[in-house]
């Protein structure tokens, strides 16, 4: 299950505003930098970005149809801005896992709450 499209709206509309202005400067957050793939225009969108060996993992709680997961896919990359520092990521893999072993473990408890299992896997350049 992943969360409703009605969350992801009021979200968009609401939450990602007030989340903005601190998501690129605290742990556990983060803003990807994106392009669409229609209309080539730069979106940022706030999310929960962890550290992996060689990258990022992102949970997607909106599913991997989420427009900004589109996006990424689509370019082949994107920027990821996390403790005021911007990487440049490339490869991105969508992988889906019920054991949710790319989070950390107090994360990994709460998507198991709302049954999210899958997540984009992103290496820094």
């Amino acid at each position: 299950m992943v969360l409703p499209e009605r969350l992801a709206r009021f979200n968009r509309v609401v939450t990602n505003r007030v989340t903005k202005p601190f998501a690129d400067k605290l742990p556990g957050f983060g803003v990807i930098v994106h392009r669409g793939r229609k209309s080539g225009r730069e979106f940022r969108t706030p999310l929960n970005v962890f550290r992996t060996d060689d990258g990022f993992v992102v949970a997607l709680t909106y599913g991997p149809d989420a427009d900004w997961v589109r996006n990424v896919l689509a370019a082949g990359g994107a920027e990821v801005i996390t403790r005021g520092r911007k990487y440049r990521v490339r490869d991105p893999e969508l992988v889906h896992d019920e054991s949710r072993r790319p989070m950390p473990p107090g994360v990994r408890q709460f998507l198991g709450l709302v049954g999210v299992t899958d997540f984009l896997v992103l290496k820094r350049e």
